[in-house]
């Protein structure tokens, strides 16, 4: 029996030669992590012996080795044709004798007596899951099968699925002897995730490979929706250190569409075992997990991350039935933890219009044609340099993807096939667009750019746009501290790995554009808004208890991702200053903004915090900055007023802090002020009395002192932050902080665009200068030779 069939319990790691990477796995996990609260479901496996001598029946292996030997694999036509005939003759071919006895007493024993016992059939490849030879979802995956006959048919399709065109070809392309490669089947107990959800998730971001986090993918029904693509899933980001420490540690939460879910069909035989049915539109609105089961796959996570010690790619379920979560597949994840330290940066040179939006993958740059793909039989017609444009697409596309300059989908998440297959060939894809295959339809060429965040962005035309390479080994040092802007959280996990000493700049309205939407005031009059706005605004907060948390939980995600990315380096947040002009763009926001003729010069920053009409606002602000420092323990974040027009209001506003919880001093708390207007730097020595350290804004400073709309083109080229009374301002700020000994540093624009003046500030004896990341490596090179 050994020699055929061999239960998980009695499987380890060193198995791989014969039940095949998943299957050792699960072997492995059952074996060593149940004791330390992994639940695994039980089952047995198929041995790689098994099928070879099966292989043998009836000379099977001799002719499927010769017409192997006859095949071109880049002519598509050829290799799905002569892929469709082994599948065949392999379904045809009956089991030896004593594999099959193997397999029904097994099966028997499974059952326990339960008849309708449903189980997963799931295929395992010798050479699969190795780290130097990963490909997402090669083989096949049969769910809810019932029955030993349709039990032994599935285990047969799972044999020729070895022969499946991206198989075939993926071997071919990686050099692996088709002879050498063994399947094995795993037969696995059910877990009812048809009335609950599943998903899949990774011990790393699977973006940037930023190690501190685990990042959850979750939708409704059985995992095959995730992992094919079908739906958009919910994502969390859950921050491992933060965890450790038994605080709150979600930092990010997506909401997926979940349009679809997979649920049990009426046969528990291959092929009609399972069907797809809608999910609900109250569902839709709510996330498939609870934060208590998003910490529970967390706490499971890192356990089989501590044991195999190393990124791992993890599939999980939840049971409809008992409620319980169950880690049905984990292996090594296989791109982003191999990846080296050369810095490569994408940047579009010029801008253009953007057709449509999803989830970028990658942070690459490609375009071409676009081809827009309906059927795997239409594969042949994308040809070197195209870019894919499909529904979703299959595994079994793989063999056409290589091909594509860059891949779009209307479906499918982060953590789908077209990603992961994207990724490992090292080109960008934007999945989850919802209608590309409509908006794309007249369009002759695009640039597609992962390059700019979260959110990928499809261009009309072919825009220019260039790679820069570093490596991170290079860079020599500094007499001063490079921090970086990073308003983006998106971005964050990517930007941390840059050479840096922290943020100097993150801006709050950047999160509040990006992941809110909505003006705060509309938030905390929600019941009294206009039908038309409050519909708008019941979208915007799906999934969250209340529009007020909705709107605090949203910065909170937001500030946290940054000072997660960046611990334990400082991140200097700065509280919201927008001018009424931004705030009236946002939803509802026409209803509570004066119309001011010059907003540059009117209601923001610390004037808006101290005033009666927006005050409630600003307490939600102090709310979540409360939150991620006093809950979450990210005590690395401070905080930085904007616009502080008079030492009155320096005072007023460090009171208002202080009332809201915010203390100076308190928990290590740091309070910087924006140094950008004239009267900052002409009276720094008493302004400094009220704050930790200054902050440069040398726009708001240059267009202040020069008298000059930064806005108005017709002026535009006077605008220089070096003219000489700017200078003369900044010398001031800087000399008044280094004799009261506090924290000088710049995070205008005028260093990222003129190395030059950061130079100058450096002789200054600045503590530190914050950069836009685009220009981080170009002005660290060269004040490195200036020093020099």
């Amino acid at each position: 029996m050994e020699d055929y069939i061999v239960w998980f319990e009695h499987l380890g790691m060193g198995d791989v030669e014969r039940v095949g990477g998943k299957n050792a796995s699960l072997g492995e996990m059952i074996s060593n992590l149940a004791s330390a609260g992994v639940t695994v479901p039980t089952g047995f496996a198929t041995t790689a012996h098994a099928y070879r001598e099966f292989l043998q029946t009836e000379g099977l292996d001799k002719r499927i080795h010769e017409i192997l030997e006859q095949l071109d694999v880049n002519d598509v036509v050829a290799l799905a044709e002569t892929g469709a005939k082994i599948r065949q003759w392999v379904l045809e071919t009956p089991f030896p004798k004593a594999l099959n006895d193997a397999i029904e007493q097994s099966f028997a024993k499974l059952q326990e007596g339960n008849e309708q016992l449903a189980v997963a059939v799931r295929s395992s490849a010798t050479a699969e899951d190795l780290p130097d030879a990963s490909f997402a979802g090669q083989q096949e995956t049969f769910l809810n099968i019932i029955g030993i006959d349709n039990v032994k048919h599935a285990i047969h399709e799972v044999f020729a699925s070895l022969f499946n065109d991206r198989a075939i070809s993926y071997r071919a392309h990686h050099g692996f002897e088709h002879s050498l490669v063994a399947l094995s089947a795993g037969i696995q107990r059910m877990v009812r995730s048809e009335s609950a959800s599943s998903g899949v998730m990774f011990t790393l971001d699977t973006e940037s490979g930023f190690n501190d986090v685990v990042f959850i993918t979750a939708s409704y029904g059985l995992g095959e929706t995730v992992v094919q693509g079908a739906v958009n899933p919910d994502e969390f980001y859950v921050h491992k250190p933060t965890f450790a420490d038994g605080r709150p540690a979600i930092l990010r939460r997506n909401l997926g569409s979940k349009a679809i879910k997979m649920i049990y069909g009426d046969h528990g035989a291959a092929g009609k075992s399972v069907q797809t049915v809608n999910v609900d539109a109250d569902d839709r609105g709510k996330f498939a997990l609870t934060d208590d089961e998003v910490y529970e796959l967390t706490r499971q996570a890192l356990v089989i991350e501590k044991h195999y010690q190393r990124p791992m790619d993890i599939e999980w379920a939840k049971d409809g039935d008992d409620g319980k979560l169950y880690i049905v597949q984990a292996r090594p994840e296989t791109v982003k933890s191999r990846s080296s330290a050369v810095m490569e940066r994408y940047l579009l040179k010029e801008t253009g219009k953007v057709i449509c939006e999803g989830r970028s993958i990658g942070q690459k740059i490609g375009r071409g044609p676009v081809k827009i793909i309906t059927s795997i039989h239409e594969m042949d017609l994308v040809k070197d340099g195209d870019v894919l444009v499909t529904d979703m697409t299959d595994p079994d596309w793989e063999p056409v993807m290589k091909r594509a300059s860059a891949i779009v989908t209307d479906r499918g998440g982060r953590t789908c096939h077209a990603a992961i297959i994207a990724r490992e060939l090292g080109i960008p894809a934007v999945v989850g667009c919802g209608d590309a295959t409509q908006l794309l339809k007249g369009a002759d060429e695009v640039t597609v750019s992962c390059a700019e965040g979260d959110t990928g962005l499809i261009y009309e035309g072919l825009l220019e746009f260039e790679l820069r390479e570093n490596s991170v080994e290079s860079m020599p040092k500094l007499p001063f501290k490079i921090m970086m802007n990073v308003g983006n959280p998106d971005r964050a996990f990517d930007f941390q790995a840059l050479p840096n000493e922290g943020v100097g700049l993150a801006r709050l309205e950047f999160i509040i554009n990006r992941m809110i939407g909505v003006h705060p005031k509309a938030l905390l009059n929600f019941d009294t808004l206009p039908r038309d706005v409050k519909q708008v605004v019941e979208k915007r907060i799906s999934g969250y208890a209340s529009p007020v948390d909705f709107y605090v939980e949203k910065l909170v995600e937001g500030i946290s991702t940054l000072a997660a990315a960046f611990a334990p380096k400082r991140v200097i947040v700065r509280l919201s200053d927008f001018k009424s002009n931004e705030y009236a763009n946002l939803i509802g926001g026409t209803i509570y903004e004066p119309e001011e003729e010059n907003p540059m010069l009117g209601f923001r920053g610390a004037s808006r915090y101290i005033s009666d009409s927006f005050r409630d606002c600003f307490e939600l602000e102090c709310r979540a900055m409360k939150k991620v420092r006093n809950e979450m323990g990210l005590t690395n974040v401070e905080i930085m007023v904007p616009f502080v027009r008079t030492l009155g209001e320096a005072k007023q506003v460090v009171e208002l802090l202080e009332e809201n919880g915010l203390k100076r001093g308190e928990n290590g708390l740091r309070v910087i002020m924006m140094c950008e207007l004239p009267s900052n730097a002409l009276l720094a020595e008493q302004f400094i009395e009220y704050f930790d350290g200054f902050s440069i804004g040398s726009n708001d400073l240059t267009q202040l002192t020069l008298g000059l709309d930064r806005d108005s083109g017709i002026i535009a080229h006077l605008f220089d932050e070096r003219n000489e009374a700017v200078l003369a301002l900044l010398s001031k700020a800087i000399q008044a902080c280094k004799a009261a000994n506090k924290y000088i540093g710049i995070c205008g624009q005028g260093p990222s665009d003129h190395p030059d003046l950061a130079k100058w500030l450096m002789e200054q004896g600045i503590d530190s200068v914050s950069l836009n990341p685009d220009s981080v490596l170009d002005t660290w090179f060269f004040l490195a030779e200036k020093h020099g």
